[in-house]
């Protein structure tokens, strides 16, 4: 398939719960697109579907298998215990997750692309600071970076200007765009008509 991931006719439903009914996508490379709906219209489900998180109950989803689709996640905030006591590092290091269970730890080289990854996004001062102190707009960068880190193909972003300033949201947009302006497909969910509009060239 030219797409890397496609969905036809897909349908979900939870405990018998229709959430998601005849929803085709077809997301191409290099593609920027958007769901835009309320809180409540299954944009997180459908999301979670083109992870591989969930299976749909109905339809046929497909996702490109040879070469495997290198995939990035960034979780709505509010999902995340901020109680946990990790550094912004820390953060970004969990997206490398190829590691020999011999030697668990991170090695020089994977710290040094994180703090490639957090300098690219202009946050490489916050290395060392708890997540729990930063702003919601550096949290976010934060998780973009874990996301990043792994060098994805697909980035796919829940909500991710929800509890974030406007200034942030426009700077996080933006570096969404030169991502994409690089190569990298994007598709993320938001309930901000205007933002997405303005920022995204597929709006769903």
């Amino acid at each position: 398939m030219d797409a890397i991931v496609e969905l036809t006719d897909v349908g979900f439903s939870y405990s018998k719960k229709p959430v998601l009914e005849g929803v085709d996508l077809h997301l191409h490379p290099g593609q920027f697109a958007a769901l835009v709906g309320p809180s409540g219209a299954g944009k997180t489900t459908l999301l979670r579907l083109v992870l591989g998180l969930l299976q749909p109950t109905k339809g046929r989803l497909e996702q490109r298998r040879e070469p495997a689709l290198r995939v990035g996640y960034v979780p709505q905030l509010e999902t995340v215990d901020w109680n946990f006591p990790v550094t912004t590092i820390e953060v970004v290091l969990m997206g490398l997750t190829q590691r020999s269970s011999r030697w668990p730890w991170p090695r020089r080289q994977d710290r040094q692309q994180a703090l490639d990854v957090l300098a690219q996004l202009e946050i490489a001062d916050l290395a060392d600071r708890h997540i729990r102190d930063l702003s919601g707009g550096q949290q976010q960068r934060v998780f973009l970076a874990r996301a990043l880190v792994a060098r994805p193909e697909l980035l796919v972003l829940d909500e991710p200007t929800t509890g974030v300033d406007m200034r942030s949201s426009e700077s996080i947009f933006h570096q969404l765009a030169d991502l994409n302006q690089a190569g990298m497909t994007i598709l993320l969910s938001t309930h901000d008509l205007n933002m997405a509009a303005a920022h995204v060239p597929w709006v769903v």
